[in-house]
């Protein structure tokens, strides 16, 4: 395991600050571009993408420092959104859970998991499959463009924040 780099501490601390700031960059602007790039209701799927911008343009510059590092950066956000989707949807669907704290710190811990992950992922796996999670990657980007605008039905795409939205059957 290699360490964890200054630069790479610092880009987290910026790029976990930038995605708090873009949860309220539609609320203040709302208009076509800020929808792309921040939540535009309480959806949980519409919360990847505080993750998904500010990982994908940090780990474009990690990446820029050490390119045998694409294969597992691309993974690890990958991984980092599917996290925050299935723990999202355990605690506020499942569970009905809706605490601020939860929300901040599940957020803060995917960050760091998107970080931290890479150092673990050395092997030269992640080097030969980099083009295949870089695909991935960018069709997660193309699924948040799409499903803003053409949202399908289901919890993750419902605004948790309107009242009585789902039901779980008995």
């Amino acid at each position: 395991m290699s360490r964890l780099s200054k630069a790479a501490l610092i880009t987290f601390v910026v790029a976990t600050l930038a995605g708090s700031c873009l949860h309220f960059l539609y609320a203040l602007w709302p208009n076509g571009l800020t929808a792309l790039l921040a939540p535009v209701n309480e959806s949980l799927w519409e919360h990847v993408k505080i993750l998904y911008w500010p990982c994908l343009l940090s780990g474009v510059l990690l990446v820029r420092r050490e390119p045998e590092s694409l294969g597992a950066r691309a993974f690890s956000l990958l991984l980092s959104a599917a996290v925050m989707l299935g723990v999202g949807y355990l605690y506020h669907v499942v569970l009905e859970g809706d605490s601020l704290f939860f929300d901040v710190a599940l957020y803060v811990l995917v960050m760091a998991a998107f970080f931290l992950l890479p150092c673990f992922l050395r092997t030269p796996v992640w080097s030969r499959t980099r083009l295949l999670w870089a695909a991935l990657v960018l069709a997660l980007g193309a699924a948040t463009f799409v499903f803003t605008w053409c949202p399908p039905d289901g919890l993750l795409f419902r605004d948790l924040s309107l009242p009585a939205i789902y039901s779980l059957p008995c």
